[in-house]
């Protein structure tokens, strides 16, 4: 058993790579059109990099806060962590993706699908995170956490997969109607009464 640090300053680098990455996609118009119609013609690409941007955010300050509760390291656990990470610096590419094809009109549903499937991926991986973490009695768990939190684990965030795939499938009916689901989940993270992991140790 290990601690956590090297892990934490780690996945905390990937977190911030992957979230400055975002605005690459975001391209400069060219110096010889005008250039409102120009920025106005990439409204894709800022929502796109709006909502990837707040869920990345609500997404690392959700795994920071489960290692409030997680006190110690092992092999396995790393690589849970290592495969969770992949999936979130995979994030800039269907962002970029759907950002694209929403602007052109072309497999604009494939690009959604592909984008929460991601979203999706990373959701169902923050939740082994925690079910590995806190099963075996709370076998990487510090030792003063309250059983009533124990219990609540990853709380609202454990139904993510299941509501982010609910909001894939939207981009059946329409790529935007999907876009606007993905935005306004975010914004229910934001807002003190969705619950997010407030997890707290005993003193």
């Amino acid at each position: 058993m290990t601690d956590t640090n090297r892990l934490e300053t780690f996945a905390d680098g990937v977190f911030a790579i992957a979230i400055t990455l975002l605005v690459l996609g975001i391209g400069i118009p060219a110096a010889d059109i005008p250039l409102g119609p120009a920025l106005l013609d990439q409204w894709p690409t800022f929502v796109a990099y709006v909502v990837s941007f707040l869920t990345i955010g609500i997404t690392w300050a959700n795994h920071h806060q489960l290692f409030v509760l997680i006190g110690r390291s092992n092999i396995t656990f790393a690589f849970i962590n290592v495969v969770f990470l992949m999936v979130i610096a995979f994030l800039p590419f269907p962002t970029a993706l759907v950002a694209e094809r929403l602007a052109s009109g072309v497999d604009a549903q494939l690009a959604t699908i592909i984008y929460g499937v991601t979203w999706s991926l990373i959701a169902v991986m923050f939740n082994v995170v925690w079910i590995y973490a806190s099963g075996g009695g709370g076998r990487l768990l510090k030792p003063n956490i309250e059983a009533e939190i124990r219990q609540a684990g990853a709380r609202g965030y454990q139904y993510a997969p299941l509501l982010y795939l609910g909001i894939t499938a939207l981009a059946l009916i329409n790529p935007l109607i999907s876009l606007a689901g993905y935005l306004l989940y975010a914004i229910y993270w934001i807002l003190p009464i969705s619950g997010p992991v407030t997890p707290r140790a005993e003193s």
